[in-house]
């Protein structure tokens, strides 16, 4: 019998690692405009975006409707629980949309477009860090299957610290993008402030970890009890070794090595963040059996999962294939002013 809630479980997974790996990079694209040393680096960052952007946001949505679906029960608490950093991390992605499409028209609010862009992408990457770290500690008040905290609960020192760790880690992300898809001063210019993105993203990743098993019992327990210890120590050794090949590899000829290894280090952290709470919908407050929709909708949802996911795969991999290849020329990034 299949055991549907793990497998809406599994696939939410699926759904997050390709979101924050596919949005995440154009996200972090955002975040270091303000970085960027002259206006044709913005303009060659922003065209290594423009054919794929807005498809990367597919995975939230569909994540989203796993998460109504599969697990109303957690769903009817995460929602109000988070309704303010939701609502802000959507002000985000409007913001950075409509900047993305009217920056391009050039002109005397360009400038204005440029920053709403960033502004927008950083504002989203933060909420996104800061309801995970609202949501691991397991610190929302539930009382008779409902949300009974504060609309501000969310917002503590922890997940404060997480939000700032995404915006580094999305940071990072794209540096490596803009390393493996473009050359010249561009490139440069990534290679550049990849450094100082891992450093952050390091910092975040230590403090996390140092900070979820001292604050949290259950997690102690998991990762420094035999045998958790034992069977789990291959995600931290892969997620260093990640770090250490992105951090050697900014500077060397496979462009595309740094993007990588940034990819396995975000997906090693969040399957550490993940197995800490398994097999929690809301951790300290229901498991995903406690959480699931009742059996029929399971059904329905796991066909509709089975129908959808091979063809957004299709059409995403088709995307990133037609439009593979470096943009711009050699001498991207150089000032047209």
């Amino acid at each position: 019998m299949i055991d549907y809630p793990v497998l809406f479980a599994l696939f939410a997974a699926l759904a997050i690692g390709l979101y924050v790996t596919l949005d995440g990079f154009d996200l972090g694209v955002g975040i270091l405009f303000p970085f960027a040393p002259a206006t044709a680096t913005r303009d060659a960052m922003m065209r290594s975006l423009a054919p794929m952007w807005d498809g990367n946001e597919t995975w939230l949505v569909l994540g989203g409707m796993v998460l109504l679906a599969g697990f109303p029960g957690a769903f009817a608490i995460l929602l109000p629980a988070f309704y303010v950093p939701l609502a802000l991390m959507l002000l985000g992605l409007v913001l950075r949309g409509v900047a993305f499409e009217f920056r391009s028209q050039g002109g005397p609010l360009e400038l204005g477009w440029t920053m709403a862009f960033s502004g927008g992408s950083a504002l989203a990457g933060f909420c996104q860090g800061a309801i995970l770290g609202a949501f691991i500690t397991g610190d929302i008040a539930v009382a008779n299957g409902q949300f009974a905290g504060s609309p501000f609960d969310w917002l503590q020192l922890f997940s404060v610290a997480t939000g700032l760790g995404m915006v580094a880690f999305y940071a990072l992300l794209g540096a490596g993008w803009l390393i493996w898809r473009t050359d010249g001063n561009t490139q440069i210019f990534a290679r550049e402030i990849a450094r100082v993105g891992l450093l952050a993203t390091g910092a975040a990743i230590a403090l996390v970890s140092l900070w979820t098993p001292l604050a949290l019992p259950s997690v102690w327990a998991r990762w420094f009890t035999l045998p958790g210890t034992v069977y789990l120590a291959p995600l931290p050794i892969l997620a260093a070794l990640a770090w250490l090949t992105a951090w050697r590899s900014l500077w060397s000829k496979r462009e595309w090595l740094p993007f990588a290894a940034t990819i396995v280090l975000l997906l090693t952290a969040l399957a550490g963040l993940g197995i800490s709470i398994w097999p929690a919908a809301i951790p300290g407050v229901m498991t995903i059996w406690q959480a699931a929709s009742v059996h029929r909708t399971q059904v329905i949802v796991a066909g509709a999962i089975v129908v959808i996911l091979p063809v957004i795969l299709a059409y995403v991999g088709f995307s990133y294939w037609v439009f593979r290849g470096k943009i711009g020329a050699s001498t991207a990034g150089q000032p047209r002013y």
